[in-house]
């Protein structure tokens, strides 16, 4: 059943758990476009059985985080904001003023109702992809270099066409790794030794089907030369 990892106030659930290093910047979005960051080390250690403390002030009965991001680089660190109708925008995350904990945080978004409110927010750099899937199963892969960096207080641009009738559902992030090309490199080498093993033993054999020719050749030169004394000796 696991154990208890933070008590959960009533009308509230529990949305994100991340590893942090202790002095991470961090970054809390809400449905209605704003987002607060500020340095982890404005939140205490306390135990783990604790409600925690407030991170950013809610705007409304109707407004709610939807997710935050850790860096422990700010400085290279890229934020991708999506809305339920589609649209998304790329900014610096310097662009986010560090503001005190609590607070209502500034615009992370242009919230209009042609884009409706933010579904996603994700911490991504240059090599980087996302995959953004629709409540009705529609999805798209994008490459995060094919998003030019905009800034804070922007609407952003189309990401998937999305119907009337449907929205966004899940967004995720596919981190670059170079261990990846690293494999993939060393795949494609151990594919040519490979190959090269093969041609080789090919050549090992058809050097000994040679070998094997050459040698029923002299067997059938002997015979000849035995079937030439024998008619000798008949006559």
């Amino acid at each position: 059943n696991g154990i208890i990892a933070i008590s959960i106030r009533e009308g509230d659930e529990l949305l994100q758990a991340v590893l942090t290093s202790g002095n991470d910047e961090l970054l809390i979005a809400t449905k209605k476009g704003r987002a607060i960051r500020f340095n982890e080390n404005t939140v205490r250690p306390m135990g783990r059985g604790a409600s925690g403390v407030k991170g950013v002030e809610l705007n409304g009965d109707d407004d709610g985080v939807i997710g935050f991001i850790s860096s422990d680089n700010p400085s290279e660190t890229n934020v991708l904001v999506v809305s339920e109708n589609g649209f998304g925008k790329r900014s610096e995350l310097a662009e986010y003023r560090i503001t005190n904990r609590g607070g209502k945080g500034v615009k992370a978004m242009n919230i209009t109702e042609k884009t409706g409110n933010i579904v996603a927010v994700k911490s991504v750099m240059d090599k980087d992809e996302i995959i953004i899937i629709t409540k009705t199963a529609l999805l798209i892969r994008l490459s995060v270099e094919e998003l030019r960096v905009v800034g804070r207080v922007t609407q952003g641009v189309k990401l998937i066409n999305v119907k009337a009738n449907d929205s966004i559902a899940a967004v995720t992030c596919i981190k670059f790794d170079e261990n990846d090309i690293e494999d993939e490199q060393s795949d494609l080498e151990m594919s040519d030794e490979t190959a090269e093993n093969y041609e080789l033993e090919n050549v090992v054999v058809d050097d000994n089907s040679d070998v094997a020719e050459l040698a029923d050749n002299e067997l059938d030169a002997g015979d000849n030369e035995d079937d030439v004394d024998d008619n000798v000796n008949d006559n």
